[in-house]
């Protein structure tokens, strides 16, 4: 799998995550959801920076 795809994956599953975040009543699964998204964020920043110094062949 290449950067890019899993670039796009984590933002698709940031994106569902945030989107059910507002569906979840139950405090324990919304504040692991949260930590998700939070990880989620983590993960795509740290994956745009490396995806910034590989060099295009």
């Amino acid at each position: 799998m290449e950067i890019h795809e899993l670039l796009n994956c984590k933002t698709i599953g940031l994106a569902k995550a945030k989107l059910m975040q507002g569906l979840v009543f139950d405090k324990d699964l919304k504040a692991l959801m949260q930590k998700n998204v939070e990880q989620s964020i983590q993960a795509i920043e740290d994956l745009e920076s490396l995806y910034r110094k590989v060099t295009i062949q």
